[in-house]
């Protein structure tokens, strides 16, 4: 989906429990409403699960206006505050939005990704962008998003050979992949991307919990 100004995130905010909104990195901090909590890195590049637990504590009261929470950037939750936040992502109860800023889609983790709706700025170029990845990242992506399920264990078979936290690597090339499949998706509106994205999220969410590479990059893509 598409937006056209960022004054407007705030009302397409209000219809959802939560948004993944992608603009230009030099964007991100202009988007403010009024009252809004926040949840920004501090001292170190990621968001810890203190600051995540501080902010959902104040969650539990009933709100009788709109709440927004401004999670900025989004992909500066790592495993753990995510982790920490899904529930409310999940149910955030009535009057309370959850409003995900980034500028990079493929690094914010799946199973956040999954529980939100993405709005990409349309009066810039965010869908044309490059992706920020390796020649061999985005090319192993895009073979992933054409394979076939005769495919899969071949392409299963590099990914293990990398010898260098091969886990990441894993990680890092189905993110792309995800990123691509939206961005393919609200270009072309074509059903057959965003019908690819669940696996892709699965396989990601399984290998993440430490399960095995080559089954679930086999296994969850048939």
């Amino acid at each position: 989906m598409f937006f056209e100004d960022i004054n407007s995130i705030e009302e397409i905010a209000k219809n959802t429990g939560c948004a993944i909104f992608v603009l230009p990195k030099n964007q991100l901090n202009d988007v403010e409403i009024k009252n809004a909590l926040k949840i920004e890195p501090e001292a170190k590049a990621t968001i810890s699960i203190e600051q995540v637990r501080k902010i959902t504590a104040l969650l539990s009261s009933k709100e009788r206006r709109e709440q927004y929470i401004i999670i900025r950037p989004a992909e500066a939750l790592n495993a753990s505050s995510g982790n920490a936040l899904l529930k409310n992502l999940e149910e955030p109860g009535e009057h309370y939005h959850f409003v995900l800023l980034t500028s990079n889609p493929s690094q914010i983790l799946p199973t956040i990704l999954s529980r939100s709706l993405v709005y990409f700025l349309k009066t810039n170029t965010t869908l044309d962008s490059d992706i920020v990845a390796s020649d061999e990242v985005k090319t192993l992506a895009r073979q992933f998003i054409t394979a076939t399920p005769k495919d899969l264990p071949a392409l299963a078979e590099t990914i293990a050979k990398k010898k260098d936290d091969t886990r990441a690597f894993t990680l890092e090339v189905l993110g792309v992949t995800i990123e691509m499949l939206y961005k393919s998706y609200f270009k072309t509106k074509n059903q057959v991307f965003v019908k690819k994205i669940p696996k892709f999220l699965a396989a990601y969410s399984n290998i993440e919990k430490n399960g095995h590479l080559k089954l679930h990059l086999v296994a969850d893509l048939i």
